[in-house]
């Protein structure tokens, strides 16, 4: 397998050196993993900080700036952070409005961030927690107790983020945060393997011809396999898990989102299946969003991801946010 890269030992590193370069609004410790928002911490603003282990990006790290996260902290590729790195970046971001944490659920975020949330309030930073489980392919994983995170991760970020930036205190931040993954639902099919950087092969079989439902992004098992399926099949088959679970009576925001190899051209193309798909059974799509926003490395499929929202929600969506990776109104 090709890969873009030196030696497997310095792709984390490697990486974080190139964001440096290119976004100079960022601050970005590469020796000791933290990337922050510049200026931070903001006067009166809570400070919103997550992370998790690299090669999901542009999360999380591409959601730093106004509007999102103040703060990020990148752990190994399909690894957690350590608590030393999330400490770290609190004390960077509190301005004394407290911080929250977002924390997708997988077991080693959990504990890292449970952890680091007990010694950052031993150095006076007053820490709230959100966990993000937003997955409804499988109740548990190979990385999980309960419902992974995925997709709805963005979702939180930027509502809660909004909120942060319009003055919001801890509490209502991380009211609002834990209404959005109440309100968020996730589906991800696999079209191919993933490869990591320190295996330089796939993780998995996945025999040419077949697909994998209910993927997860490390690449986990999903509900089952099946034959290859056309885009609309795919798109029935996502939208039906997400739309039976979540039950929306109302509009709903739509992430269409790659997993790192499949091309914008063919996310559009199920775009159009996702919402025809949606309109058929009655739900209406108040914002669209579509790109590789929650990827697992190289590896080709989708996933979709819906959030209700009412007219504070969406206002909150329509907030300016300006990050590597997301940006508008500004």
């Amino acid at each position: 397998m090709k890969m873009l890269i030196n030696v497997a030992e310095t792709v984390v590193a490697d990486a974080l050196r190139g964001m440096a370069a290119a976004h100079p609004e960022l601050t970005v410790d590469v020796e000791r993993r933290v990337i922050v928002r510049r200026g931070a911490p903001y006067e009166g603003k809570v400070g919103l900080v997550s992370g998790g282990g690299s090669g999901h990006e542009p999360l999380h790290g591409g959601f730093v700036g106004r509007g999102m996260l103040d703060a990020a902290c990148p752990g190994e590729v399909f690894t957690s952070p350590v608590p030393d790195q999330m400490v770290r970046a609190a004390a960077a971001v509190d301005s004394g409005a407290g911080v929250l944490f977002i924390v997708k659920n997988y077991t080693g975020d959990v504990l890292n961030f449970d952890m680091a949330a007990e010694l950052a309030e031993d150095e006076g930073v007053q820490v709230a927690k959100v966990l993000v489980n937003d997955d409804v392919a499988v109740v548990d994983s190979l990385f999980t107790a309960g419902r992974r995170g995925t997709g709805a991760t963005l979702f939180v970020e930027k509502l809660a983020g909004a909120a942060a930036d319009a003055g919001a205190p801890l509490d209502r931040v991380a009211a609002v945060a834990r209404r959005v993954n109440e309100s968020s639902r996730s589906f991800g099919v696999a079209l191919s393997a993933v490869t990591t950087p320190a295996k330089g092969t796939p993780t998995f079989d996945l025999p040419s011809g077949e697909l994998e439902l209910g993927i997860g992004i490390h690449g986990e098992p999903g509900r089952e396999r099946r034959a290859m399926m056309t885009s609309g099949e795919i798109a029935d088959v996502t939208v039906d898990a997400v739309v039976e679970d979540l039950q929306p009576d109302g509009p709903v925001i739509v992430l269409v989102n790659g997993m790192g190899a499949t091309p914008l051209l063919e996310l559009y193309g199920f775009n159009a299946e996702v919402h025809r798909a949606l309109t058929e059974r009655k739900v209406p799509v108040a914002r669209t969003l579509v790109g590789n926003y929650v990827t697992s490395l190289d590896m080709a499929g989708c996933s979709v991801s819906i959030c209700q929202v009412d007219e504070e929600l969406l206002g909150l969506w329509d907030a300016p946010v300006s990050t590597p990776a997301l940006r508008w109104g500004c």
